[in-house]
């Protein structure tokens, strides 16, 4: 790291996390982080004081309408988007539900919709089966499968004047592949198709700005950012005022609020709160307001993970006994695996033996482990760091994974 840039402090960031007590080498992040004592503080202070539900006169419904307001601004400083614009649910999955429903009422039969295998199942199958109810053309964007990239120029033939919308990962919650999000959208724009793009597993590691990506609908989920299980799709107020989705006759017809259904953990949305901040305060020397502390700590944070990753990757890469599935050029620090001669499943349980956290299975990324062939062996072992891990713990990782070859001979 050269002198005068943004530098991450490992060992007091790791202070700020109790789940680091239990020993384990946590390098199962893309499935979820550890939360800081921040956000546990925060959660648990807003169960210690009333809370009721919004639209009270009395000083606890006031409360709660602040936790509300502040979790909407937090997250809007966290993409770069306007608080009235954030929508807040239970997870992105059952949001994107509610936008495509909403969206698809706008279709109709022969207008096309636009895909990519490289995606989680939730920014595909919600489109999928909207476009099947009204008849809508699918269209699939395609992986490299020696690279796993997902190559913007196809777009130019599969978007149409009938495209209607363009769905598209920021980040490949299985090989980290980061696509490029801005030449698909312009290509998309430009024959006046929206785009949704699903930025859950970017958002821990990337400064997100939801105008650069071009992105209509931006979608996160704070559990990938040391947050509570909390998502939220963020959108310009005007699209989604004129987007009509499923709700209680009841319940408000404002924007954001006519996207939420039943009534949400609104403790859970002190944590979001909480996490944003503490994604902010990451770089030991940020200042201004939360947006610009979100710029330097998130270039803090890709530095430094991305020395560790480029350790980590290497590393399994010169194994003979692994095989690294894609090769990426632009990508967050995660990765999928397989040991021929291993079920995903038996590599996982001897490397949490040894006291590593690591997922196996397809991840979501059904498509995209189907495409690659990945699935036809059972999956594969997911490896992904975050700003909490240390070298130390790649090293050991390293170890691990080459020891593994000791069990195949």
């Amino acid at each position: 790291m050269h002198p005068g840039e943004p530098r991450l402090d490992v060992a007091r960031v790791r202070g700020l996390f109790p789940g680091l007590s239990d020993g384990f080498v946590h390098t199962d992040a893309p499935g979820g982080t550890l939360m800081p004592e921040s956000v546990v503080h925060a959660v648990s202070s807003a169960m210690r004081v009333p809370v009721a539900n919004r639209g009270g006169v009395f000083p606890s419904s006031a409360r709660t309408e602040g936790l509300v307001a502040a979790a909407r601004s937090a997250v809007a400083d966290l993409v770069g988007g306007v608080s009235t614009g954030v929508v807040l649910g239970p997870n992105t999955t059952s949001l994107v539900y509610a936008v495509a429903r909403a969206l698809s009422r706008t279709w109709r039969y022969g207008d096309e919709v636009v895909v990519s295998r490289l995606d989680h199942d939730a920014n595909i199958r919600p489109w999928l089966q909207m476009a099947e109810q009204v008849g809508a053309v699918v269209r699939w964007a395609e992986v490299d499968i020696e690279t796993g990239e997902l190559p913007a120029w196809q777009y130019d033939d599969l978007i149409t004047p009938r495209t209607r919308l363009v769905a598209v990962t920021a980040a490949s919650n299985a090989i980290g592949t980061r696509p490029d999000v801005a030449a698909i959208a312009a290509r998309a724009h430009a024959v006046g198709a929206l785009v949704f793009v699903d930025a859950v597993q970017a958002a821990p590691h990337v400064y997100l700005d939801k105008a650069a990506l071009g992105a209509d609908f931006l979608a996160v989920s704070a559990y990938t950012w040391c947050g509570p299980h909390v998502g939220a799709v963020v959108a310009d107020p005007a699209l989604l005022a004129e987007l009509a989705p499923d709700r209680l006759l009841p319940t408000p017809d404002r924007v954001p609020d006519r996207f939420e259904t039943g009534t949400p953990p609104f403790e859970l949305y002190a944590g979001v709160t909480a996490a944003v901040d503490h994604l902010a305060g990451l770089c030991d020397d940020a200042t201004g307001s939360r947006r610009d502390r979100l710029r330097a700590s998130m270039a803090a944070v890709a530095a430094y993970e991305t020395s560790l990753f480029d350790w980590l990757d290497q590393a399994l890469r010169a194994m003979r006994h692994v095989q690294v599935v894609g090769f990426p050029e632009h990508t967050t620090p995660t990765l999928s695996f397989t040991v021929p001669g291993m079920r995903p499943r038996q590599v996982a349980a001897e490397l949490s033996r040894r006291g590593i956290c690591a997922w196996d299975g397809d991840f979501y990324a059904r498509e995209l482990f189907d495409a690659l062939g990945v699935n036809e062996l059972g999956g594969a072992v997911r490896l992904g760091l975050v700003h909490y891990n240390t070298a130390e713990e790649v090293g050991y990782v390293v170890d691990s994974v080459a020891a593994l070859r000791g069990a195949l001979l």
